[in-house]
Order: structure tokens, then sequence, then C-alpha cells
């Protein structure tokens, strides 16, 4: 038995949506014509509190198409120092809107409010104009966290008292949302409410094969559009894909709390074992510290547990679909008895 706990875009279609996608309704989309992924963009558009959807093949072209719709070549975009598009979008800013980035220390991937001020420079010819603020929710490298509405909504308020727009790289932001007690569709909203544009995935915690939403107002959709275009993201009879997506909002999005918890069981039993395990997940990933993290990663996969080494000295746990009590008591097992014998080539 093996258990992957890379990442949680490893996922497979579900039997009941595989079944969705075969029996969609699908149309050319680069016409408009196909129902299913009109009707998945009007959806994911009203559950985000925005005018208009627009589906996506990938995040990171999301993300792209938002930076290039709210910048000129030459302007300057604010990210957090781990956010998503400056680590794990290729350089695409740089090469498709022609901005320069300036990344802001956080915590965790949390900024503090005067640090975005700060960074907003006053006028100057010599200067890169800021244009565009960028917030990752929940903040993968900085362990999962989810950032709560209240304090994103103080961000974004600094940046526009700049003169800035806002994006939301919600890539897991349905995890974002998905905490005890918590109202879904109320919650959706107050995360997305101070942001002209939002990014969201349906491959990650949803288990969708492909496919990510950006929703904003008209006034740039049509921008969005052409530039998806540009980008080689026009699609045919792609309500095949729209339909998982679609699928996995009626029956996955429920779920994502059981991956939450088996993440917290997951970090209690390392922290038990004295894996030097960081603070507790607020979402579906665990990280620990350990010395030569690309070794241990190998000798867990031969163990029956895949695992991300991020860097030398950093591995990612991350919980999904596709993992059930079983398979976390499988990690843990494997994880202690690795613990318990002496590394290679110690005394």
């Amino acid at each position: 038995m093996m258990v992957d706990l890379r990442s949680d875009t490893v996922t497979k279609p579900t039997p009941g949506m595989r079944a969705a996608m075969a029996n969609a309704e699908v149309g050319d989309d680069v016409f408009g014509e196909d129902p299913t992924v009109n009707a998945l963009e009007a959806r994911v558009a009203r559950m985000l509190g925005k005018q208009e959807g627009l589906f996506v093949p990938t995040g990171t072209m999301a993300n792209q198409i938002a930076i290039r719709c709210e910048t000129e070549p030459g302007d300057e975009i604010l990210l957090e120092a781990d956010a998503h598009p400056f680590h794990y979008e290729a350089g695409a800013a740089a090469v498709i809107s022609g901005v320069t980035i300036r990344l802001l220390q956080g915590d965790r991937g949390v900024l503090q409010p005067d640090v975005v001020r700060d960074a907003v420079r006053a006028p100057n010819v010599h200067h890169a104009p800021a244009r565009l603020f960028c917030v990752e929710n929940t903040a993968n490298r900085g362990g999962g966290t989810v950032i709560p509405a209240e304090h994103v909504a103080k961000l974004c308020a600094v940046a526009r008292d700049a003169g800035l727009s806002c994006h939301l790289d919600g890539a897991r932001l349905w995890n974002a949302v998905a905490a005890p007690g918590a109202e879904i569709a109320r919650a959706l909203l107050a995360q997305c409410d101070p942001f002209d544009t939002v990014s969201v995935c349906f491959s990650k915690g949803l288990g969708a094969p492909v496919g990510s939403m950006l929703v904003g107002p008209s006034r740039l959709m049509g921008r969005a559009r052409r530039f998806r275009k540009m980008l080689g993201g026009g699609m045919r009879q792609v309500g095949i894909l729209a339909a998982a997506c679609d699928y996995a909002l009626d029956h996955h999005l429920p779920g994502l709390l059981d991956d939450s918890t088996r993440a917290r069981r997951l970090w209690e039993g390392l922290g038990a074992q004295g894996w030097e395990v960081e603070r507790a997940p607020q979402s579906n990933m665990v990280y620990f510290r350990t010395p030569n993290a690309p070794n241990l990663a190998g000798r867990m996969d031969a163990r029956g547990v895949r695992c991300l080494a991020l860097g030398w000295d950093r591995i990612r746990l991350v919980t999904h679909l596709d993992v059930d009590d079983a398979g976390i008591q499988l990690a843990l097992d494997a994880f202690a008895a690795e613990h318990a014998e002496p590394s290679p080539g110690a005394p």
C-alpha cells in the first residue's frame, strides 16, 4: 500500500465525477457555446460575489491573467515573500506582463498592514509605480496558513488607500473556509469581497483533474478572456472538465474539514514521535524540519509514503480526498519506523 502526501493535486477522479464528465453537455467554449462551462462560470462568480467568471486550465494562468489585466509593463506588484506567483509560476509575471515584483516579509505567509503601507512609495520618476497587491490564502509555503477575512480586509484597505488594485490567489481558498462551524457561503463572500479579482483552483483540495477559475468585474473579464486566448487557454468542448469541477463543488467541498482533521492528527503523531514539526496546521498541510530532506523523502518512498522535500531541510505533507484514516496511520507507522532507525552515516 502507498499513501501519497506530496500534494492535493495527486487525486484521481471519483466514479461519480467520472460519470458527471461522461454525461456533460458540451459546446465550443471559444464561441461561448459550452453550456456546462457557462453555468460553472456563473455559479462560481455568484459564490465569490463577483460579476463574471472565466474558466482556465490552471491556477498559474488565472493568476497571470489577473496580473496582466490590472497592470501595464513597467509597473510593480506587491507580494508576500513566499507567495506562489513569485516562487512557482516560472517568472511569468516578468515575461507576460513586464512587471517587477516587490517582495514583502510576512510571518508564515501573513503580512501586516503597516508593512504594506510602508512598501508603497511616493510617485517618483525613479520608481516603478505600484499597481497591484496580491494575497495568497491559504498561504502554501507559510504552512497552509489561513488568513482571517478581517485581516485580509485590513490589508486590502491599506492597498486601496494607496491606489492599488487587489488580487486574491485563492488556489486553496476552499480549505481556508472549511473550518468547524463555518458557514461556507458566507465565509467565501467575506474572504473575496475586498478583492477586484479572485482565482480559485478545482484540482487541489476539491479533487478535479483540471481547472481553475478567475472571477472579477465585467470591466476586466472581457480583457481577461482575450488574454486567456493569447496564452493558449482558449478551449473547445471543455464542459467535460467543467462538469468535474461542478461535481466537486457539490460533493467534495464539505469533505475538506476531514482533510484538516487528518492533518491535525498527522501533526500530533509526528510531534509525539519526536519530529521537528512546525506550527499546528490550520488547513490540510503539515510541515516539519529535518536534515537532508530530499534523502528522507527517498527513504520514506521506499516505506510506502510519498512526501515532498522543499529545500534541504523541510518536508511538506498534504492531506486530501484520496487519503483516509488508514492512510494517515500508515504514514505515522512509517515515520515512526524511520525515526527509530539511525540516520544513514550516523555513528
